[in-house]
């Protein structure tokens, strides 16, 4: 019976490791971090620790818009990949670049994914209002109403972990980011890792196995 009971673990097919891209920018590429500090490292220990059988892959690049996102989705897509985290638009921002176009840009990005079986969870990013209230709601509005036109799940925003409930407190934020002002250190990545897996794990609970 041990024999047989072996024979039949040897026998059973095994269950692969989800592949999951995480595409965006500086964010998500772990700028000005050493490499065990960054965004996915962090993600991959966590989702880890909670027992998601996952590879994460790290498919950021510092400086990236929607447009070069949009540019790169077609070798980013291998035919492994299962799942993708979307986290586009900073770069945009800092740019002043016409929301229509940063919106087109992630129809893009989506209607890609869809077209492969490719899940999606779209990270949103908060406009400021240093460009007029007409272009922040414009911004503000693409992220939810791509989510749900195609059907992908929302993460409100990126940096809503550091910011907690209420107005942003500034004196509070700075303690999580790097001199730059920009880019989160590696204790504000960790709040942001910690508000966004479970959504993450949403996520791989809805990969076809």
């Amino acid at each position: 019976m041990a024999c047989l009971g072996l024979w039949l673990l040897a026998a059973s097919p095994a269950v692969a490791t989800t592949t999951m891209v995480a595409f965006g920018d500086s964010l998500t590429a772990g700028y000005g971090l050493a490499p065990e500090d960054g965004f996915v490292p962090q993600l991959q220990a966590w989702l880890t620790a909670q027992g998601q059988d996952v590879k994460v892959v790290n498919a950021g690049v510092s400086g990236d818009t929607t447009a070069g996102g949009l540019a790169r989705l077609d070798w980013t897509l291998t035919p492994d990949v299962k799942a993708m985290i979307v986290t586009f638009g900073g770069n945009d921002l800092l740019r002043g670049i016409d929301p229509g176009v940063s919106r087109a840009n992630l129809d893009g990005i989506l209607k890609g994914a869809e077209a492969r079986g490719v899940k999606v969870l779209l990270v949103a990013m908060a406009g400021p209002g240093n460009y007029g209230p007409d272009y922040k709601a414009a911004f503000d509005a693409m992220y939810p109403d791509l989510a749900a036109q195609y059907r992908v799940d929302l993460f409100p925003d990126f940096f809503g972990p550091l910011i907690g409930d209420g107005p942003p407190d500034p004196a509070k934020l700075v303690r999580f980011l790097q001199a730059d002002g920009l880019h989160p250190n590696p204790e504000g990545v960790k709040k942001i890792v910690a508000g966004i897996g479970p959504a993450v794990v949403k996520l791989l609970g809805e990969v076809a196995p």
